[in-house]
């Protein structure tokens, strides 16, 4: 099931469960990890090694991150919405909801890998919290944004700041959002974002906010741990006597 819509140094991506994170303090059942910037495809590999792999005691887990540039297609997507591509940015297929989207350096990506019978939580309650998040960190620097109907994300008077999209197998999710911070913009004028022609897009930086990719990330995850319902006890399997 699934929803929608050059120069800086890789960090190495973590095997799934192991490493760069630790279980935090204010959502002790998540385990955050902060991993710079990552190429797409090992990102996309280890979100679904470890949702493929977890069990029911497996904690959820919360990545903060940033990609090279790359856009990406949905399993809906229409090819025709890439306009142009004078910088030969790669495209890649994946499964998430949605048409096609960019991700470059300056977006904060954040991808949630929750179990939401867990939690009680469907899927739709589930993108409601990504976008509340989104809209409340938004409104910690003075900026007043909001949902569209039909179209799942978060826009300031009409324009795109940020995209949601989701993978859901067997009650686990993973993708998750991208939140424009200071990201260069101008890939977007070459697609047609989430599939709507002529949809703009902006950044915080073009409402004066200073703070980088990293101080954004902190907030956005203290509002993600606030808004997460707390996990329900998992039931001990019956023993044998």
């Amino acid at each position: 099931m699934s929803t929608d819509c050059a120069g800086l140094a890789h960090d190495a991506l973590p095997a799934p469960g192991e490493g760069a994170g630790e279980l935090d303090r204010a959502c002790p059942s998540c385990v955050v990890k902060r991993l710079g910037v990552v190429d797409y495809a090992p990102a996309l590999e280890a979100m679904r090694v470890f949702t493929a792999a977890r069990e029911a005691a497996t904690a959820d887990e919360i990545w903060l991150l940033q990609h090279p540039p790359v856009f990406t297609l949905g399993q809906a997507g229409k090819a025709e919405h890439l306009l142009q591509n004078p910088a030969g940015i790669p495209l890649v297929h994946i499964d998430r909801g949605g048409q096609i989207t960019y991700h470059g350096p300056g977006q904060l990506v954040a991808y949630l890998l929750i179990d939401l019978p867990r939690r009680a939580l469907k899927v739709r309650e589930l993108v409601l919290l990504m976008e509340q998040a989104i809209i409340d960190t938004l409104a910690d620097y003075g900026i007043a944004a909001e949902r569209k109907d039909g179209a799942p994300g978060v826009y300031v008077a009409g324009d795109k700041i940020a995209a949601l999209g989701l993978r859901v197998r067997k009650g686990c999710s993973y993708h998750g959002l991208a939140l424009n911070v200071d990201a260069d913009l101008t890939p977007f004028g070459w697609i047609n974002p989430c599939g709507y022609p002529g949809l703009r897009t902006v950044r915080m930086h073009d409402f004066g906010v200073a703070d980088d990719v990293a101080a954004v990330g902190e907030r956005l995850l203290g509002h993600l741990q606030r808004l997460l319902p707390p996990m329900r006890a998992v039931e001990a399997a019956p023993s044998g006597s």
